[in-house]
């Protein structure tokens, strides 16, 4: 599809290419034009917005003085290019057209901007729609700065791995590749109203020269050309591709003429790309201030050939004045035409109308970083390096590691002397102990190293801080393959080069060995979850490296429902309406609901929103990490007990109809003997809701020293807090104390007992389930779940196994322990039970819950193992006493029902189930929406007689953002991709 154009009835659309009245616009421009206006036209100038204001009066004078007809913006910064842009916009006759080289975004050339993957990256992707939306998203940001062209993609086959300008710059080696991967991103820029420009025809792939610097000869063939060098380019041209820029090249096959670069060749411009190819877009010379055209053509003399050889624009000329001159020579001489001149200015002017220029406004500066780095984009950079993540060899189909219970691991980082996101996130999954060495580790550090290292079961090799200077090994050393080599001697090492594929020569025969192909943070942040089965990896190699690594190379290795990290976007959530969390927990700080707390968002197994807000106390001292862990409370029924009868109920080892007294035979002759497993699920087995057990080791508000001692002794060993313990037989007198309580007084007909919720009945479950396994029930839950998941922070009794300062505080407990709670259980019916309560007693962060449910929401499955029975998950999510109005299934809150209140948003599905806790927690599940949330806080500190918390229903009001946050999400992506279609 070339720029030949006519005028439609229709409206224009979102990627029209031929808007209505086109035709008027550039024929009434046109006929106002004199020659030096359309000799002006032709000329694209090299700006920077970094050079200061003699450059800037420079480009001015040009712009008065020779109305020039577009620039190309080097470096600088956004902020100044924009007012650069409005400013020489402002003062042109005709709006000019502009251009920037942005292969991978921005970056390439702007300061303070988003750097997208490279092309050799992007060559690995299987699926071209990720590229489409890089385009579409790169064209964003191209037009928030004012470029209307990009000089992108780079549709070199790159065949030759010495080839010094191109190589990375490449999508790869294989042409078929090459030109999917380049129509995918052309499209997206030219859907978007941004010109997309295919470069460097006939093909800058088997250099060994750069054309900055020398004129390079290629010597094959037509036929070679036609298959290999030109094949990506007749592919983009059968398309809708609107420009190519032609490179500075020899290539005797297509002109024989010495030392003529293919930019000044009319049989290579005129005779192959317009008449043969029948392309009919822009043609832009590469910059004419490089040495392959320099060398042998002086400035005039160059701009003059290449116009005569069939270009349109002549991009970053050294010499204006020169070269008009030697333009209007020609035109009088009769070697170049007037003709030929109108028909290259209409074309650009074309081109103008196309992107916009017609009705250009000012740029706004407002919010522009925000925009250059919204969420979006963010989340399309980091799905292109997911789906490039490339498992090169993976022996015996050891990854993803499936067991991380059992196995220990081990991380080095070669070259990264501090910790590293890679590394961050590999211990999201299981516990690793770390290592990091500079770029060739020193002898010293090989030894101690490897002496701990050596005894993991696995060992990851991250290698950074990697070049793509191929003289240079592409900055990977002897040395730190030696040591490598070296480790795999003694374990099993699983090696990630986080850099160019052609520096995987240097490692060969590796047993387990992943391409990550650049170190940006976010391919950091993709390569464990392929390792650990977050995610599926689907990439190929897009060059050969050697005999044993050939293009196309790649194993697949399929996730294995493990936890992943990813933005709103990606599982179809507005991040901006997400972003409404933020204020909505700074006002509930402000009014001291808590004075901190995390909130965690998940969707599709993926965590999107993670954060941790405020500080542990009122006194501001310490604040809120993802990693501090907070008293559960309640969640402790459904994250602990709730689980440990669901996985004995799915083993067939209890049976939900079965009585109290078959478990628990001591209750014969109670009225606790009969009530059913069933019935205490769902709060229906006529329990009181709780019991002060504590009041039963007090004596007029004083400790009674029959059961509490202010020194820890062989009698009196369980700890209340720093300061108190408790007689050792205490848990056998809650016990005691609990089969005696009274009934609920509240009953239905024929003695049924009507919904009262209990922590009652999960401290009389918590003894049926240590019954049934004989042994205590933190311990049933970390050996057959905790630990499975790979959990560091959910679990009882935090101070045996946390730094205290991990741990946030809850009450001022004036009646028991007499001063602050902190790393003790809040609850004291659950520290009377060492801290482990059926009931409460349970202390983590976020995420770890937040995986915990996620196994819920799978059916059990996680990490590749059945953990839960469904058919048990689905049973124990049911509702089964809306008659007795009780929202509740079995174990699980629900939310309300027909006129039944609920504890969560109105817009959560039926289908939702978790759970809230006491000190300000909640846990929620929606299968509908595969979604889960988490909040956590200590709104009990320091008294709990704060409900500051539940009046303004905080928790609510975040999830109903959560909510709206999906309901707000717009499906741009989605569009896009069915138009690649």
């Amino acid at each position: 599809m070339g720029l030949s154009v006519k005028d439609r009835n229709q409206p224009p659309q979102k990627g029209d290419l031929f808007p209505i009245g086109q035709t008027n616009w550039v024929d009434s421009v046109f006929s106002q034009m004199e020659l030096e206006d359309k000799i002006g036209q032709l000329f694209m100038v090299t700006a920077y917005s970094n050079l200061g204001n003699a450059h800037v009066q420079q480009i001015e004078s040009l712009i008065k003085e020779y109305k020039i007809g577009g620039l190309i913006f080097m470096q600088g910064g956004p902020i100044r290019q924009i007012k650069l842009v409005n400013r020489y916009q402002n003062l042109s006759e005709l709006p000019l057209l502009i251009a920037q080289d942005a292969e991978y975004g921005l970056a390439m050339r702007l300061d303070s901007t988003m750097r997208f993957p490279n092309q050799m990256t992007l060559g690995a992707i299987d699926d071209e729609r990720y590229l489409y939306d890089m385009g579409a998203e790169i064209a964003h940001q191209l037009k928030a700065v004012g470029v209307n062209v990009s000089f992108a993609p780079v549709v070199d086959v790159n065949i030759n791995p010495a080839n010094p300008v191109i190589g990375w710059r490449s999508f790869g080696e294989n042409p078929e590749n090459v030109t999917r991967k380049a129509k995918a991103y052309m499209k997206g820029l030219q859907h978007n109203q941004v010109i997309a420009n295919a470069k460097h025809f006939p093909g800058h792939g088997d250099t060994n020269l750069d054309s900055h610097y020398d004129l390079p000869v290629i010597k094959h063939d037509r036929t070679r050309l036609d298959s290999i060098e030109m094949y990506p380019f007749r592919g983009l041209i059968a398309d809708s591709l609107l420009s190519v820029m032609i490179a500075h090249l020899n290539v005797p096959s297509l002109d024989s003429t010495p030392n003529l670069p293919t930019s000044l060749s009319k049989p290579v411009v005129t005779g192959l790309l317009k008449n043969e190819l029948g392309f009919q877009g822009l043609v832009f010379t590469d910059a004419l201030n490089m040495k392959g055209v320099t060398k042998y053509y002086r400035a005039g003399e160059v701009e003059l050939e290449a116009l005569k050889a069939g270009v349109d624009i002549l991009l970053s000329p050294e010499n204006i004045p020169l070269a008009i001159k030697k333009i209007k020579e020609a035109i009088e001489d009769g070697t170049l035409a007037e003709e030929d001149i109108d028909e290259r200015v209409i074309k650009i002017l074309k081109a103008k109308f196309i992107v916009g220029l017609n009705r250009f406004e000012k740029l706004p500066m407002d919010n522009l970083q925000a925009d250059l780095f919204r969420s979006r984009a963010l989340a399309i950079k980091s799905e292109l390096y997911e789906q490039a993540v490339t498992v090169v060899n993976n022996k015996e189909g050891l990854l993803p590691f499936v067991n991380v219970d059992s196995l220990e691991y081990a991380s080095i980082s070669i070259g990264s002397k501090s910790k590293t996101s890679f590394q961050k996130y590999l211990e999201k999954y299981t516990d690793f102990e770390h290592f990091n060495t500079g770029s060739t580790p020193t002898p010293g550090e090989v030894s101690k190293i490897m002496a701990k290292a050596s005894t993991k079961n696995f060992v990851v090799v991250g290698i950074h801080g990697m070049t793509n200077r191929r003289s240079k090994r592409y900055n990977l050393s002897s040395g730190a393959v030696s040591f490598i080599n070296k480790l795999r001697q003694k374990t099993k090492v699983v090696v990630v080069a986080f850099g160019n594929p052609y520096s995987l020569k240097y490692l060969p025969s590796q047993d387990w060995l992943v391409c990550a192909y650049e170190d940006d943070t976010l391919m950091q942040k993709a390569v464990p979850q392929v390792l650990f089965g977050s995610l599926n990896s689907y990439g190929k190699l897009p060059v050969t490296v050697s005999e044993e690594m050939k293009e196309g190379q790649g194993f697949r290795v399929n996730s294995i429902g493990r936890m992943g990290y990813s933005f709103p976007e990606n599982v179809k959530m507005n991040a901006r309406k997400l972003a409404m969390i933020d204020s909505v927990v700074a006002e509930a700080i402000r009014k001291e609901e808590s004075p901190g707390c995390q909130v965690l968002v998940a969707r599709k197994g993926k965590i999107i929103f993670e954060k941790a807000y405020g500080y542990h106390t009122y006194s501001k001292k310490k604040p809120v990490t993802t990693d501090n862990v907070y008293d559960l409370a309640s969640l402790t029924k459904v994250l602990s007990t709730l689980q440990a009868v669901m996985l004995l109920e799915g083993d067939k080892k209890i049976n939900l109809d079965a009585k109290l007294v078959d478990y628990l035979p001591e209750l014969e002759g109670t009225d606790k003997a009969n009530m059913t497993l069933f019935q205490i699920l769902g709060h229906q087995a006529g329990l009181i809701p709780f019991y002060p057990f504590w009041s039963k080791i007090m004596e007029k508000k004083k400790h009674n020293p029959a059961f509490l001692s202010t020194t820890q002794s062989d009698s009196f060993n369980v700890q209340l807090s720093d300061d108190l313990f408790a007689i050792n037989t205490i848990e056998d007198s809650v016990y005691q104390w609990l089969i005696e309580t009274k009934l609920s007084t509240r009953r239905g007909r024929a003695s049924t007992y009507t919904y009262r919720y209990s922590d009652l009945g999960f401290m009389f479950l918590k003894q049926v389930v240590e019954r049934v396994e004989r042994t205590r029930l933190d311990s049933i839950v970390t050996s057959n779940i905790y630990t499975s998941l790979g959990l560091k922070y959910l679990g009882y009794n935090p101070l045996g196994r946390l730094d205290k300062n991990n741990i946030t505080p809850t009450e001022m407990d004036i009646y028991l322990r007499k001063g602050l709670v902190h790393g003790y259980v809040h609850d004291p019916g659950a520290i009377l039970q060492s801290g482990v309560g059926g009931h409460a007693g349970l202390f983590s962060n976020a995420h770890d819950i937040a995986v915990l449910l996620q196994m819920n929401l799978q059916g059990g499955y996680y990490g590749g193992k059945q953990l839960l029975s469904q058919e048990s998950l689905e049973k124990f999510n049911t509702r089964y006493f809306v008659k007795n109005r009780n929202r509740r299934g079995l174990g699980w809150d629900k939310p309300g029902v027909k006129d039944i209140e609920g504890p969560t948003s109105e817009k959560s599905s039926p289908e939702t189930f978790g759970h809230l806790g006491f000190t300000g927690t909640c846990a929620w599940v929606d299968p509908q929406h595969e979604l889960v949330y988490v909040f956590l806080s200590n709104r009990i500190h320091p008294f709990a007689g704060n409900r500051k918390l539940i009046r303004n229903n905080t928790r609510q009001v975040i999830q109903d953002i959560i909510y709206s946050s999906i309901e707000d999400y717009h499906e741009d992506a989605a569009i896009g991709r069915a138009k690649l279609d």
